[in-house]
C-alpha cells in the first residue's frame, strides 16, 4: 500500500519538526477556551463532579492530540518532479495529490504571528481547480521562498498557467 504514496525516483522533502509546535500552541488555546466555558457551565448548572469530569476529559484529549500532532507533521511530504509537484498528507486517510505545473495559476506564501516567531512559511498553490489545489504548511522560512521562486520560474518558463 506504501507503494501506492511513494514518489517515483526521489525521496519525500518533509515539512519542518517546528510545526508541531504551532499546531500544539493552537490546540492548547482553544482546549482550554472550551474546556473552561464546559466546566464553568456544568458548574453552575450541575453538580461539581460533572465539571471535573469536564476538565478530565480536556486534559485526555489534550494529551492524546499533543501526540497526534507530531505524527500528523511528519506524515507531510512533497516531491517537485520535472513535470508536476507531489504531495501527500494524512494519518488514517492518507492523500495523495499530485499538480501539473502547467495547472498553477498561483503561488501564495503565508505566515502569520506565530509562525513567523518560528521561521516558518505555508506554500499554497492555487490551480485551475477548485479540487486540485495545495497547501504545503510549515517550511521553513527559506525553503518556502526557493520554493516560491522555483515554481514561479517553471510557470513563467512554460507560459502556462503562472
Amino acid at each position: 500500500m506504501d507503494a501506492l504514496f511513494a514518489p517515483p525516483d526521489k525521496e519525500w522533502r518533509r515539512i519542518a519538526p517546528g510545526f508541531a509546535t504551532v499546531l500544539r500552541v493552537r490546540m492548547l488555546v482553544s482546549c482550554a477556551i472550551v474546556t473552561g466555558v464546559t466546566a464553568t457551565a456544568l458548574w453552575f448548572l450541575t453538580d461539581w463532579r460533572w465539571a471535573t469530569a469536564a476538565i478530565a476529559a480536556g486534559v485526555a484529549w489534550v494529551i492524546w492530540q499533543w501526540f497526534r500532532l507530531g505524527r500528523w507533521v511528519r506524515a507531510w511530504g512533497y516531491v517537485e518532479r520535472d513535470e508536476d509537484l507531489y504531495l501527500t498528507h494524512g494519518l488514517w486517510f492518507r492523500e495523495l495529490t499530485v499538480i501539473p505545473y502547467g495547472r498553477m495559476q498561483a503561488v501564495k506564501v503565508e505566515s502569520g504571528p506565530l509562525t513567523r516567531a518560528l521561521g516558518l512559511a505555508s506554500v499554497e498553490l492555487v490551480t485551475a481547480s477548485l479540487q486540485s489545489g495545495a497547501k504545503i504548511p510549515g517550511l521553513p522560512r527559506a525553503d518556502a521562498e526557493q520554493l516560491r521562486d522555483r515554481l514561479t520560474a517553471i510557470g513563467i518558463g512554460d507560459e502556462d498557467g503562472l
